[in-house]
């Protein structure tokens, strides 16, 4: 009994200072992935987030757009990078859709990211170029039964959740709309504000300048209630599909395999940073509502959303190889 007892001290006095030894985190640059241009909402959200990390966390943050390949791209980076917590990523519901959009991945997109925090809760609006001819929503139903498959309207890309949004939405109706794919919500938004194609769904961050300056005229809301930065403009609910609602939420990932204690360490980081009165102050501004949730909560949400969005994958027969 000694033996052993003696052996096991001289165990934990060995182990003790190379644990006092291991750098604290984060003791490097931290890289933020955008799977978009620069130009989106999801872009706007990783700059502040990572702006605000190092003024109150003293961390540097490093963003880097890697767009194409319907986030793919971005993601296999994220997916291959060191599990050590030194490579994130901010992504949407379109990531829980991968393996029901695609045949052949060079990873796993239900297996190879560790869910960090939820960031945001960010509403979309069904905004339509002025040249259209409708002035709300029932306008847009009865315009798009007259003539179907006329109507175009654009998309940050196929399978993306605008893109699905407006799937359900069809499906919902029974209308045929013509959908332009584009790489990206910049690229999408400018085509929207040229005229080039008539509808988009768009986040409000996003829209609400545009919609301001009388440049977009904004339809409907396609979430529970309306906006309060835009109160007079109904809930697609209200305006005759009862329950629809497609509330986007936007996140931060990181490869899975990081260990437990810098998830955490991150998820506290970022639940920080999105709930300063600051950063909460800017975000309600565009009409965005923070959250800042632990990895288990942001685990749960992915949970139960995922099923519902891949079964709009199958039934619009939507695939991207």
């Amino acid at each position: 009994m000694f033996t052993r007892s003696l052996i096991a001290t001289l165990i934990a006095g060995c182990a003790a200072p190379a644990l006092a030894q291991a750098p604290a985190y984060p003791n490097q640059p931290i890289r933020l992935i955008v799977p978009h241009p620069p130009g989106g909402f999801t872009d706007i959200l990783a700059r502040l987030v990572s702006q605000k990390l190092g003024e109150d966390e003293g961390w540097q943050v490093i963003v880097e757009n890697k767009g194409g390949g319907g986030s793919t791209i971005a993601e296999n980076f994220v997916a291959r990078a060191a599990p050590d917590g030194y490579t994130l990523f901010v992504t949407g519901r379109d990531v829980t859709l991968r393996s029901a959009l695609y045949d052949k991945l060079p990873y796993d997109p239900d297996r190879d990211f560790a869910p960090v925090s939820q960031l945001v809760w960010s509403p979309m609006v069904l905004v339509a170029h002025p040249s259209l001819p409708v002035g709300n929503f029932r306008e847009l139903l009865d315009a798009a039964r007259k003539t179907p498959g006329k109507i175009a309207y654009a998309s940050p890309g196929n399978g993306s959740g605008a893109h699905l949004a407006m799937e359900m939405l069809e499906s919902d109706l029974g209308v045929d709309l013509l959908h332009v794919p584009y790489k990206g919500v910049g690229p999408a938004t400018t085509d929207l504000l040229g005229g080039q194609v008539s509808l988009m769904f768009l986040q409000m961050a996003v829209a609400l300048p545009h919609i301001r300056a009388g440049k977009l005229k904004a339809l409907a809301m396609p979430a529970a209630r309306r906006s309060p930065m835009l109160p007079d403009v109904p809930t697609v609910a209200e305006s005759g599909v009862p329950g629809f609602d497609v509330t986007p939420w936007f996140g931060i990932m990181t490869t899975a395999g990081t260990p437990s204690e810098i998830v955490h360490r991150l998820s506290t980081a970022l639940a920080r940073v999105v709930q300063a009165p600051d950063v909460k102050k800017k975000l309600a501004e565009q009409g965005v509502e923070a959250v800042g949730s632990t990895p288990e909560a942001f685990a749960a949400l992915i949970a139960s959303e995922s099923p519902k969005w891949k079964k709009v994958v199958k039934d619009a027969g939507v695939r991207v190889d």
